[in-house]
């Protein structure tokens, strides 16, 4: 296996890591957006009113998301699988 094919192994790592959790953090990103604004406007400085539905939306996000998640893991082990075996076959 050359140097290019395991910087291309890497790339591909990152870039399944930020699709995995993109959506999981951009919920818990727009959840604590929007509470943050209630809270401004209404002066209410209570520290679970964020943690609590923050904490719920993004494990409803993650079941919500989990077929797309595990798609794009199996994509990438199989590629890597591939890899693999066509590297090992001599």
């Amino acid at each position: 296996m050359t140097e290019a094919e395991l910087i291309d192994i890497a790339r591909q790592s990152i870039m399944v890591m930020i699709k995995v959790a993109a959506p999981s953090l951009l919920t818990g990103l727009a959840i604590g957006l929007l509470i943050s604004i209630f809270q401004t406007l209404t002066q209410i400085q209570e520290q679970t009113l964020t943690f609590v539905p923050k904490m719920l939306l993004v494990f409803a996000s993650m079941i919500l998301f989990m077929p797309f998640m595990l798609n794009t893991l199996t994509d990438f082990w199989h590629s890597i699988m591939d890899k693999i075996i066509a590297g090992g076959g001599g």
